[in-house]
């Protein structure tokens, strides 16, 4: 299994070719706009791997893409991938509802992992936030994320999934609440969904459900990126089985089962 990484030079991407090289696997091509040239092993700090870094999404010549780049870009390399019939793994964030639609147009060509956050803790926070939705159902819902100043979207795909979860399992129940972004005047029938931007703080996502005279909170914290990159290395593996076209989360990658 020849595998690239778009993003390579990047946080998350450097973590994936460390990981990846850690697990056996074979990368053979690396792509960034910036350290190109450089050997993509060095870049991640662990010694030359001979996969020198590329910024000509167009050689791709891979089984699997993996991509931790920017939506622009990622458009970019899944068109290019779907075309060649190269299988992904998309952890970008920040798409527009437009960028996302055409982004599935590509994906549903090839067997494709998007996932906002490849943290199985993270993975188990929505199971849990779902589960807490159907038992809290008149409850207000808010939520909150924190992370590093240099992240460029805000509100977090994670939280916009955690927010779409709620969303979905209360409009089952006949609540039907819109997305709140920011907030400001008359507050109506919502889910806010709140980023807070500062330091160096890794990932911090709370759900906060409001009843009369209680409020339960459900939280997860990642203290660095490893859990990240580890699990997008098990959505590698896992995608590598599968040869049924569409798209999969990190869910179907968990659990364990390969479609047919």
């Amino acid at each position: 299994m020849k595998l690239a990484i778009a993003g390579s030079a990047g946080r998350m991407g450097r973590l994936v070719v460390k990981n990846a090289i850690n697990e056996g696997l074979k990368v053979s091509q690396a792509f960034d706009i910036v350290e190109i040239g450089k050997d993509a092993g060095e870049v991640a700090g662990i010694g030359k791997i001979g996969v020198l870094i590329e910024n000509d999404i167009a050689k791709l010549n891979a089984d699997i893409l993996v991509d931790f780049t920017n939506p622009n870009a990622c458009l970019k390399n899944a068109r290019i991938a779907s075309e060649k019939g190269v299988k992904l793994v998309i952890g970008t964030t920040g798409f527009s509802e437009e960028q996302r639609r055409e982004l599935e147009s590509y994906c549903k060509r090839v067997p494709t992992v998007i996932s906002p956050n490849f943290s199985v803790g993270v993975n188990a926070f929505f199971k849990i936030v779902e589960f807490a939705s159907s038992m809290l159902q008149d409850y207000d819902v808010e939520i909150f994320e924190i992370h590093h100043k240099m992240k460029k979207d805000a509100p977090s795909g994670t939280a916009i999934k955690t927010a779409e979860i709620i969303r979905d399992v209360l409009a089952k129940k006949g609540k039907k609440l819109e997305l709140k972004f920011c907030r400001e005047g008359k507050r109506g029938e919502e889910i806010g969904v709140f980023g807070i931007r500062g330091g160096d703080v890794v990932g911090e996502h709370t759900v906060m459900f409001f009843g009369e005279g209680e409020r339960v909170e459900i939280t997860h914290r990642a203290t660095n990126r490893e859990s990240f990159a580890k699990g997008a290395i098990m959505a590698v593996k896992w995608i590598a089985k599968v040869d049924k076209p569409g798209i999969y989360s990190m869910l179907d990658v968990l659990s364990k089962n390969v479609p047919s």
